[in-house]
């Protein structure tokens, strides 16, 4: 009963935390009006993100710090793979096709958390799981306004890369939480990322469109902290009791969190496909989560 209540805790965090993300549009796009470029509006997530979280380790404990410099190829996998190599290739593939094109092939990440969680971690794939993953992935297209077309090899390259940087945070990270700490494993991973990204970011530009902008300092904070801080804590906080490839499947709340965000804080419009699509990513969530069978009531 305990271990149950544990898991139904660490799905509600990843949830929260993909509602986290969903919103990031909120900040991102005041950003983007005042003249910072992608790259930019990712150096200040990762910088906010890593400032906090020092001065939480600074304050909570300072033992978090530490870390075995042969484990540091960990945090290289979620600093550099993932935070900085998705982002990046998520923003190519954005100025090479539409966005909704670019979405779905983000949230193939999925499907490869799937199989290198299958390979690493020997997770069974479940017709549970391959069935919320249809569903979810289904979702996605719908909310998306996905209706096919061509699409450049660049394009193609890139937006399955995105992918595969976006789904290795969920399988380095799984490997780090063996042995560190969750607020450990966050810090590195935004110190890696913000150092990988200084050489592109031009800080004192940001600094002077920030300044420049009435919101700009509020949209930043809200950025780092509602949409990057609290989403990354809960996430890997929830990647400790559920498997890598539940969780990914859980993440897909996202697209449908983006959505409503952008009904209610844009006043774009909800069309069918958008609200059957809404729909089919409530029911994987629900699916996952539903217990199969005596072996998961006996658990």
């Amino acid at each position: 009963m305990q271990k149950l209540r544990g898991n139904r805790a660490a799905v509600a965090m990843i949830l929260v935390a993909a509602t986290g993300w969903g919103v990031i549009g909120a900040f991102s796009r005041p950003l983007n009006a005042a003249g910072l470029s992608a790259i930019q509006v990712t150096f200040v997530r990762s910088a906010i993100t890593l400032l906090g979280m020092g001065l939480l380790l600074a304050v909570k404990d300072r033992a978090l710090f530490r870390i075995q410099l042969k484990d540091f190829w960990m945090f290289l996998g979620t600093g550099l793979i993932s935070i900085v190599f998705f982002n990046v290739c998520y923003f190519l593939t954005i100025a090479r096709t539409t966005l909704s094109t670019a979405s779905i092939l983000l949230y193939t990440a999925p499907c490869f958390v799937m199989l290198m969680s299958a390979l690493f971690f020997k997770e069974r794939i479940t017709p549970q799981k391959l069935a919320a993953l249809i569903l979810a992935f289904a979702g996605c297209m719908l909310v998306s306004g996905f209706a096919g077309g061509n699409i450049s090899a660049a394009a193609l390259l890139t937006g399955i890369g995105s992918g595969l940087g976006y789904a290795s945070y969920s399988i380095f990270g799984k490997v780090a939480l063996r042995k560190y700490e969750t607020f450990t494993l966050i810090f590195y991973t935004f110190l890696v990322s913000t150092i990988g990204l200084l050489p592109f970011a031009h800080p004192l530009d940001i600094a002077g469109a920030l300044a420049a902008n009435a919101n700009g300092l509020l949209c930043a904070l809200g950025l780092g902290g509602i949409s990057t801080f609290m989403p990354y804590i809960l996430y890997t906080s929830g990647l400790r009791s559920v498997e890598a490839g539940k969780a990914s499947v859980l993440a897909f709340a996202e697209p449908m969190v983006a959505t409503l965000a952008g009904i209610v804080l844009f006043g774009e419009s909800l069309n069918l496909k958008a609200a059957v699509g809404i729909a089919l990513i409530f029911a994987a969530i629900v699916l996952l989560n539903v217990p199969v069978g005596r072996r998961a009531r006996a658990r």
